[in-house]
C-alpha cells in the first residue's frame, strides 16, 4: 500500500510504500528526485526520463520526494550523473557520513519520519535553491513554451540547458515533456475524457498524448490507468 503526505520540507513530500507481493513496480518520470530507505538502507533515485521498472521482495520502502532541481544542492551532486539511476547515499557522501545519517533512520520512530528530518537537516546545510529554477519549473508547468520561459528568466538557450542538466538531470524541453506527462495522468485520473485531457494538458491532439504516455510511461494511457 502507498500513502503520502506534505513534508515539512517546503515543496517535499514524504511517502511510504509496502509492495503486497514480490514483482515489477513502475515508476514514471516526474522530474523529481528521492531520498530513500529500504532494509536499513539509504539510497538515493536519480530523476527518471522513462518509466524505472523496479524489482524485489515486498517489504517496507519509505521516501522523501524533492521538488524538482532541489536535491542537487541537498546532496552535492548534479543531478545529471543520476538519470536513471538508485544509487546508495554512501556513493555520493563520506562514508562515515552516510553510516551516521543512516543510524539516525533506524533510529527513528519510524523510517519516513527519520528521513523526513535528514532531508530537514541537510536542507538547513545547503545553499539555498536558485529562485530561476522554481520560476523555470512553475512556467513549464503552467504549459509556457521553454523559449518564452528562458526570456522570463534572461537566460540564453545554452545556459538554460546547462543549468537544467545540473538542477534536473536534463534539458528544459525534457523536463516541460515531463510535466505535461504528469498533468495528463492527473486530469485522466480524475475521468477527463482522453481527447479533453489532451487539450487541456498542452498536447498537440490525442494521438499526441497516447504517443507521450508510450514513450515515458512505456505502456498504454488506458493500461496505465487500469483500464485496459
Amino acid at each position: 500500500m502507498y500513502t503520502e503526505r506534505a513534508s515539512r520540507l517546503t515543496g517535499a513530500v514524504v511517502w511510504t510504500n509496502t509492495p503486497s507481493e514480490a514483482g515489477a513496480g513502475r515508476v514514471l518520470p516526474d522530474g523529481c528526485m528521492d531520498l530513500l530507505w529500504h532494509d536499513g538502507r539509504l539510497l538515493v533515485a536519480g530523476p527518471d526520463k522513462r518509466a524505472y521498472i523496479a524489482e524485489g521482495a515486498p517489504g517496507l520502502w519509505a521516501g522523501v520526494r524533492f521538488r524538482p532541481g532541489t536535491a542537487p544542492a541537498l546532496l552535492g551532486v548534479p543531478a545529471q550523473e543520476l538519470r536513471d539511476r538508485r544509487v546508495a547515499l554512501s556513493e555520493l557522501r563520506p562514508a562515515a557520513e552516510a553510516r551516521r545519517f543512516a543510524a539516525r533512520v533506524n533510529s527513528a520512530a519510524e523510517p519516513a519520519s527519520g528521513l523526513e528530518e535528514l532531508a530537514l537537516r541537510l536542507a538547513a546545510d545547503a545553499a539555498p535553491p536558485d529562485p530561476r529554477l522554481r520560476h523555470l519549473v512553475t512556467a513549464l508547468d503552467e504549459g509556457r513554451p521553454v523559449a518564452a520561459a528562458a526570456d522570463e528568466l534572461g537566460l540564453g538557450a545554452r545556459q538554460l540547458h546547462r543549468r537544467s542538466l545540473t538542477a534536473f538531470g536534463y534539458g528544459p524541453k525534457t523536463l516541460a515533456r515531463v510535466l505535461r506527462l504528469q498533468r495528463a495522468l492527473g486530469l485522466a485520473r480524475q475521468g477527463v475524457p482522453y481527447a479533453e485531457t489532451a487539450a487541456r494538458a498542452g498536447f498537440a491532439d490525442q494521438a499526441h498524448l497516447a504517443r507521450d504516455v508510450r514513450q515515458l510511461a512505456g505502456m498504454p494511457l488506458g493500461e496505465l490507468l487500469g483500464r485496459g
